[in-house]
């Protein structure tokens, strides 16, 4: 077989996924992850990622695959349905924690979306004359739209830069219609006349976090009855500071005894359960103050919390009413001064990396003596390595999680950047002693990481 021929044979197989219903539904999902869910947060964005990637997922890997058809639609069911569950979760957290940060949410309602492998499963055995149509064969690259689908599956399973709220939080708006909660995940709605509170648990953040902590969490929290307010609708209006509001509001969890300022929470937060306290504490302007105090349903001491200016700074726990164990926990500006002296530490050791190097350089008469096919592999295979030590050099520095998109850049970047380095390095300056090849590779991203870690600081510091 030709070439030529296979490549009409690779096209020809591909053709499902220059269908219509397949391209539809891939710019629906790509629209949805990044807009829709952002702007909307409903159950409709919720299940409309679901629909569509259970769609084209299993019909892109059975088009590359063919003979293991069957076994991939099967595959995605059975990974939905465990993704979809609380067993997933200890993954989830064991794959954030030791490579980069992955979310989703639990709803079993999302299973309801499962029946849409069956029409996808019906849809590709249908006639390939119902596939396509000449148009579509003539002016679509069957290549670009799987690319653009291998994009799909990375961006739906990203972060959706999710802020969620360890203390109660609420707002307070004026709307004379009430609201389906059922619309909103997230979001809980009480109705007192024509006052409307909304308990949020987690919210879509704007941009991607510098960090994951209170400090964070206090910039959102800056701006949470404006978004709220827009994601709402125009049912909703904000209520003007000064005015002081005290609500008794029924929970799941129990009683909030809660004051507002205007549409914020400011004072005395107090939660009851069976009639007994199980947490009291303080807000100002809608940011935690103050010790904040746990107990459980016979009044034991499960925790204080110390906040100030919003950020937890120590933590107590308590068994039998008597402290156990004491936590102290770095604020924006302890992370800020750590930062600052991680970078000096890895400007030390690059220091002591290039001075290694130029040691050898001059303590050796003779150069390394390689075979040419060596050195090539050398130049091709050593970025790898430095990618290795950056990203090494990253988890031990306890960086904030990247995800995938920003992993891939980097490395592609680390790779385009040293690959012609590792070239002027082996065939123009030429290595001295084998160990130098460590000692470049050690140069190469501790430079990576001192760029990197120099951008952190500044982010921080902002």
């Amino acid at each position: 077989m030709t070439e030529q021929s296979r490549y009409a044979a690779m096209k020809d197989r591909l053709r499902p996924i220059i269908s219509l219903p397949f391209i539809i539904c891939l710019g629906l999902l790509l629209l949805n992850d990044f807009y829709l869910k952002e702007a909307y947060h409903n159950q409709f964005t919720g299940k409309l990622s679901d629909i569509c990637g259970l769609f084209i997922f299993p019909i892109f890997w059975s088009v590359l695959k063919p003979k293991y058809k069957s076994g991939i639609f099967i595959g995605t069911a059975l990974f939905f349905i465990y993704w979809k569950s609380e067993y997933s979760q200890s993954f989830i957290d064991f794959f954030s924690k030791t490579f980069f940060r992955i979310e989703r949410t639990v709803d079993l309602t999302d299973l309801l979306t499962l029946p849409v492998i069956a029409i996808a499963w019906f849809f590709l055995n249908s006639k390939p004359q119902n596939l396509n149509t000449t148009v579509w064969r003539l002016k679509i690259n069957p290549y670009l739209i799987a690319a653009v689908a291998v994009f799909s599956f990375y961006s739906t399973s990203q972060p959706r830069y999710l802020q969620s709220f360890d203390q109660p939080q609420y707002i307070l708006l004026k709307s004379g219609t009430p609201v389906d909660s059922l619309q909103y995940s997230g979001f809980a709605f009480y109705k007192f006349d024509s006052l409307l509170a909304v308990k949020i648990d987690e919210v879509y953040t704007s941009q991607r976090p510098v960090k994951y902590d209170d400090y964070n969490k206090n910039l959102e929290i800056e701006k949470l009855d404006e978004d709220i307010s827009r994601i709402l609708g125009s049912n909703t209006e904000k209520i003007a500071p000064g005015t002081i509001t005290s609500l008794k509001i029924k929970i799941p969890e129990g009683e909030d005894f809660v004051r507002f300022n205007g549409g914020r929470l400011d004072g005395k937060f107090m939660r009851k359960k069976d009639g007994k306290t199980v947490i009291e504490g303080l807000y100002k302007k809608g940011i935690e103050d103050s010790v904040w105090v746990f107990r459980d349903l016979k009044g034991h001491l499960i925790s204080k919390i110390t906040f100030v200016n919003g950020e937890r700074t120590k933590i107590l726990h308590f068994e039998n009413n008597k402290s156990v164990k004491s936590e102290n926990i770095n604020t924006r500006s302890d992370t800020v001064r750590n930062k600052g002296i991680q970078i000096a530490v890895l400007i030390l050791l690059w220091i002591a990396a290039l001075f290694l190097i130029i040691k050898n350089y001059r303590q050796s008469a003779e150069k390394l003596i390689l075979k040419k096919l060596w050195k090539w592999l050398l130049c091709l295979s050593l970025p790898l390595i430095v990618w290795s030590l950056h990203f090494g050099f990253s988890l031990l520095l306890d960086d904030f999680q990247y995800d995938i998109f920003m992993v891939l850049a980097i490395a592609v970047l680390t790779y385009l950047v040293t690959c012609p380095l590792f070239f002027i390095v082996v065939f123009w300056i030429k290595l001295s002693k084998q160990i130098d090849v460590l000692w470049y590779c050690l140069l190469f991203a501790l430079s990576f990481s001192i760029w990197i870690e120099i951008h952190i600081f500044l982010s921080l510091s902002a």
